[in-house]
C-alpha cells in the first residue's frame, strides 16, 4: 500500500504541473527588427506554451503566478527566444543580446499589429498581479537590444524557432533606417535571411530556387521530356527549348507584377492544364512514331511545328513556376527584376543539366535497347499513363472550386488590356518567326531522328 500511495502521490504532482514537455501543434512568431544608432531592437512575442522545460509558478485552476513568475519569464526568453536566433551585421553574428523589456500578454492582445504599439506596450506597466491568465494561454513579448556598428550596416537572421512547435510560422517586419517595413513570413527555418538583400545576394538565393525547383518539378520534367523525345540533332532541339523558355519567361514574369488572376480555382485550372500538356505530346509522340518511316511527311509537319507548340504549353508552365516564386519573392528586397531573371536562369540552368542526361540516355535507349521508333512509343506511352492520373486528380480538385465571373469593372478592362497587349506582341513574335525562318522549319524538319 505505502508503495502504491507513493505512485499516486507522484502521479497527482505531474498532473498539478505545467505540461512542460508537450510540444504545440500550431505557433506563430512575431517578430520587429529596427536597427537604430548604434543599437539594433529586436522585439518578439510568441505563445507561453511553446517555451517547455520551464515550470512556470500557477495558482488556482492552473493561473499564471504573476508575482512569482519573473525569474522563469526571464529564463524562458533568453533560452527559447534570444536563444532560437542568430542575428549578423555583416558576415559578423552580433553577441547576446540585452533584455530590455518582458511583458505577459492576454491572448486577445492587438499591440504587435505595429512596431510602435508593440514598443509601447512593452514600456507599459505590466498585467495587474491578480489577472486570471491560464499559463499555457499566455503570449510572452520581449524586447531585446543588440549592440551594433551603424544602423545603416547590411543584416541577416537565421531564425531557429521551429523547435517551438510541430508547425511554426515565423512574421518577421524589419524597419529600415530610411523608413518603411521589409515583411517577411516563412514556415519552419529557412536558414539565413538577409533583412535587406543586396543584388548578389538575391541573385544567388533566386539562382539556387530557380535550378532546385525545376529539379522537384516532375511534371516539367516529363513535358520537357516529350518535347525532345523525337528530335535528335542540336539545333532542333535549341529552338524548341528556346521556345519553351521564352514563354514560360513571359508568364512568369507577367504573374510575378500581378497580371495573372488571383482566384483560388487558378492554380488547380494550371495545374491541371500541364498535366494535360504532357497528355498531349505523349500521344502525339505515340501517334506519329506509330505510323512508321512511310508517314515521314506528316511526322515532319509535326515536328515543324513543336517549336509552336512548345512555345503555347510554355505560357501555361511559366503560370506554374509563378506559384513556386510566390513565397519567395519576398527574400528578394527592392531587386525584383533582378530576381525574377535568376529565378529563370536558375530554371534554364536546370534544364540544361536535365537535357545533358536525357539526350545521351535516349540516344542509348534507342540505340542498345529498343528501336528508337519503339522507344519513342514506350517511353511516351509510360509518360501519358503517369501524365492521365495527374490530370484525373488534379481535376477532380479543381471541381470543388467554384467559379464566378469577376466583377466588370476598371481593374478587369485594365488587366484584359494588358493581355490584350501582350497577345498583340506574342502574335507578331510568332508571325515574324514564321515569316523569316523557314530555315529553322527546315532544320526541324531534317532534325527528327527515324521519322
Amino acid at each position: 500500500m505505502p508503495r502504491a500511495a507513493l505512485v499516486l502521490a507522484l502521479l497527482a504532482v505531474l498532473g498539478a504541473s505545467p505540461a512542460a514537455h508537450e510540444i504545440p501543434a500550431d505557433v506563430t512568431v512575431q517578430v520587429f527588427i529596427k536597427p537604430e544608432g548604434n543599437r539594433l531592437r529586436f522585439l518578439v512575442r510568441a505563445p507561453l506554451a511553446a517555451m517547455r522545460d520551464v515550470n512556470f509558478p500557477t495558482r488556482g485552476p492552473g493561473y499564471l503566478d504573476l508575482p512569482r513568475a519573473d525569474p522563469q519569464l526571464r529564463t524562458a526568453a533568453m533560452l527559447w527566444l534570444a536563444g532560437s536566433i542568430r542575428v549578423l551585421e555583416g558576415a559578423a553574428r552580433l553577441p547576446e543580446p540585452t533584455l530590455a523589456a518582458l511583458q505577459v500578454s492576454l491572448p486577445s492582445d492587438r499591440s504587435f499589429v505595429g512596431y510602435d504599439d508593440a514598443l509601447a506596450h512593452l514600456g507599459a506597466p505590466p498585467l495587474p498581479p491578480d489577472t486570471e491568465i491560464v499559463w499555457n494561454q499566455a503570449l510572452l513579448d520581449a524586447l531585446f537590444e543588440y549592440p551594433i556598428r551603424s544602423d545603416r550596416s547590411s543584416f541577416a537572421i537565421e531564425p531557429g524557432f521551429a523547435r517551438l512547435g510541430l508547425q511554426v510560422k515565423t512574421v518577421v517586419r524589419f524597419l529600415p533606417p530610411d523608413g518603411g517595413v521589409r515583411p517577411f513570413e516563412f514556415g519552419g527555418d529557412p536558414g539565413p535571411v538577409p533583412l535587406d538583400p543586396r543584388w548578389h545576394q538575391a541573385v544567388l538565393r533566386f539562382v539556387k530556387g530557380g535550378f532546385l525547383h525545376i529539379l522537384d518539378g516532375i511534371d516539367h520534367l516529363l513535358f520537357l521530356l516529350c518535347l525532345v523525345i523525337p528530335i535528335r540533332r542540336v539545333r532542333p532541339l535549341v529552338i524548341v527549348v528556346t521556345a519553351f523558355t521564352i514563354a514560360h519567361s513571359i508568364t512568369l514574369i507577367g504573374s510575378a507584377f500581378g497580371l495573372a488572376p488571383d482566384a483560388l480555382w487558378f492554380p488547380p485550372l494550371v495545374e491541371t492544364l500541364i498535366a494535360g500538356s504532357i497528355v498531349y505530346m505523349a500521344l502525339e509522340n505515340i501517334v506519329f512514331a506509330s505510323r512508321g518511316p512511310e508517314a515521314g511527311s506528316a511526322t515532319s509537319v509535326v515536328l515543324e511545328r513543336r517549336w509552336l507548340i512548345a512555345f503555347g504549353f510554355g505560357l501555361v508552365h511559366g503560370f506554374g513556376f509563378s506559384f513556386a516564386l510566390r513565397d519567395t519573392m519576398q527574400f528578394a528586397g527592392s531587386h525584383l527584376l533582378t530576381a525574377l531573371l535568376s529565378f529563370n536562369i536558375g530554371v534554364e540552368l536546370g534544364q540544361l543539366l536535365v537535357l545533358a542526361l536525357f539526350i545521351p540516355m535516349l540516344y542509348a535507349f534507342g540505340r542498345y535497347v529498343v528501336a528508337e521508333r519503339v522507344g519513342t512509343i514506350i517511353l511516351s506511352a509510360l509518360v501519358a499513363h503517369t501524365a492521365w492520373h495527374w490530370m484525373i486528380e488534379r481535376g477532380d480538385r479543381l471541381r470543388q472550386y467554384e467559379f464566378a465571373w469577376p466583377a466588370f469593372d476598371a481593374a478587369l478592362l485594365t488587366g484584359i488590356l494588358r493581355w490584350a497587349i501582350i497577345g498583340v506582341l506574342l502574335a507578331g513574335f510568332i508571325w515574324l518567326v514564321r515569316k523569316k525562318a523557314p530555315a529553322a522549319r527546315a532544320t526541324l524538319r531534317r532534325g527528327s531522328g527515324s521519322s
